[in-house]
């Protein structure tokens, strides 16, 4: 494709991000997008290393009189969330992503953009590649599948930095300084799939609940938006109350970081039902657009007619696995008594998925306090449990607590004020960064997180805010030149 973004401002960050919307770069599929920064630190000359697992770091010495300051690292991540609108034909591990200009927006054409965390590496990118900016000793870390576990970070190797302070740009609101995040961890619930043959004289239909928002589920799970699984399952559970509707298959999410947006479930029944079958697709239709039509503009629940199935689900896991969902929670547990709407524990209901032997359910639990992340998984445990789940909870990573006495946060509120004339926003977000577990790496690190404005990340609505990039870029290079000296 062309040079799209060729005429937005600053150009050396924009030429780079619409470089790396090129490369294919899935979660665990980060070959292409590695080598890109590799070929980049040969091109430029730069020292480069790479641990164990594949995380790098590029350097570069300091500029003419700053070699005594403290060596700075700027961090991302590597590896994008790959979400796409059902009705779009897409392959992220070989399609580039199609960008395209919205007024102050950069968007793309039904898919995820991955300017989470692709316009922070850019910025990371363009500050080696500059020769015109002030800097310390420079380290650019680019960590590996950050989205679907921090992985990078957890395996990252202690012998990787030299920095002693941290600008990681994965934050996703202008004039927000970011000093801590929640910790997470997964829990997965594994139905084994018994199956009935298909009655002789079967009709099939695909269930669809399509046109939510979705999103993030660190930074929109408090937004009160309508999750996909949660609202088809309804539908499923109430309907094979009164009539004799056999489940072949459910499939919905793709990531435990997303908000599912669309869910689809493949039925079948008997002719003679088909009728009250229908009626109640569109009573469940009507029923989400008046529950919704403030929040879910676009919801719609359709029903199609598809080829039949060679298997559909026993009555028994029908039920078991129906019944867990609807108990399953999600969304918010309980906003922090001490900053005011921060939620402080929560839980996505993520991905389902129907596959040979089984039916797999992913959920994310999210808290600040560690306690309440290991009762939310274990709440979530006991659900699925109930149901006949085999029930698996991940490692996890911590959270980062907040240092307000920080000297890169009280230099970055500093120069904020002088450029804007506004105060920063100070906060912990619910998301998870990586800077808890890279902090583990290296005690001492002085760590801050800021970034553009992104919306609607984890969805194919996601947008990155044009004004803010440039906002964004000034405040990084006054920072970088104001890093203080060494002690």
């Amino acid at each position: 494709m062309g040079n799209v973004l060729g005429s937005l401002e600053p150009k050396r960050v924009w030429n780079f991000f619409e470089e790396i919307t090129q490369i294919p770069r899935p979660s665990k599929k980060e070959e292409k997008i590695a080598t890109y920064i590799i070929d980049f630190a040969k091109k430029h000359g730069f020292q480069y290393k790479t641990d164990k697992l594949g995380n790098i770091v590029v350097r570069k010495p300091a500029t003419p009189g700053m070699e005594n300051r403290v060596p700075t690292v700027i961090q991302g991540h590597l590896d994008m969330v790959c979400e796409k609108n059902a009705d779009v034909e897409f392959d992220f591990l070989t399609d580039p992503i199609q960008p395209w200009i919205d007024g102050d927006w950069v968007k793309a054409k039904g898919t995820t953009l991955g300017a989470d965390n692709g316009i922070g590496l850019a910025m990371g990118l363009a500050v080696l590649a500059s020769n015109d900016i002030a800097h310390p000793p420079m380290e650019l870390l680019c960590t590996l599948d950050e989205e679907t576990g921090l992985t990078g970070a957890v395996q990252l190797g202690t012998d990787l930095l030299n920095g002693r302070i941290l600008i990681n740009l994965d934050s996703e609101e202008d004039g927000a300084f970011t000093i801590g995040c929640a910790g997470g961890t997964n829990t997965s619930a594994t139905f084994m799939y018994d199956e009935d043959a298909v009655p002789s004289g079967s009709v099939a239909y695909e269930v669809a609940i399509r046109g939510l928002q979705g999103g993030h589920s660190g930074i929109e799970i408090h937004d009160g938006r309508a999750n996909a699984i949660k609202l088809l399952n309804r539908f499923l559970w109430t309907i094979t109350k009164t009539l004799d509707v056999r489940i072949s298959s459910i499939r919905a999410g793709s990531a435990h970081n997303a908000i599912p947006r669309e869910a689809f479930a493949v039925v079948t029944l008997s002719p003679s039902i088909e009728s009250l079958f229908k009626e109640k697709v569109e009573e469940f239709d009507r029923i989400y657009k008046s529950e919704w039509q403030s929040k879910e503009k676009n919801i719609s629940l359709k029903a199609e007619t598809t080829a039949l199935p060679s298997r559909i689900m026993s009555k028994s896991l029908q039920k078991r696995l129906l019944t867990s969902i609807y108990a399953a929670p999600h969304g918010p547990l309980r906003y922090s008594p001490d900053i005011p709407g921060l939620v402080q524990t929560s839980t996505n209901l993520a991905v389902i998925e129907t596959r040979a032997l089984e039916i797999f359910v992913l959920t994310s639990q999210r808290s600040s306090v560690e306690t309440e992340k290991t009762d939310m998984a274990n709440t979530v445990r006991s659900t699925f449990e109930l149901g006949g789940a085999v029930v698996r909870h991940g490692d996890g990573y911590p959270a980062w607590q907040p240092n307000i006495n920080s000297p890169i946060l009280n230099t970055a509120i500093k120069i904020y004020k002088e450029m804007t004339g506004k105060e920063p926003k100070v906060e912990a977000i619910h998301a998870g960064l990586e800077c808890g577990l890279i902090g583990e790496k290296y005690p001492g690190m002085d760590m801050l997180s800021f970034g553009p404005t992104l919306k609607d990340v984890h969805s194919p609505d996601e947008k990155v805010q044009i004004s803010t990039v440039q906002n964004c870029w000034n405040l990084l290079i006054k920072i970088l030149e104001n890093i203080p000296e060494k002690n």
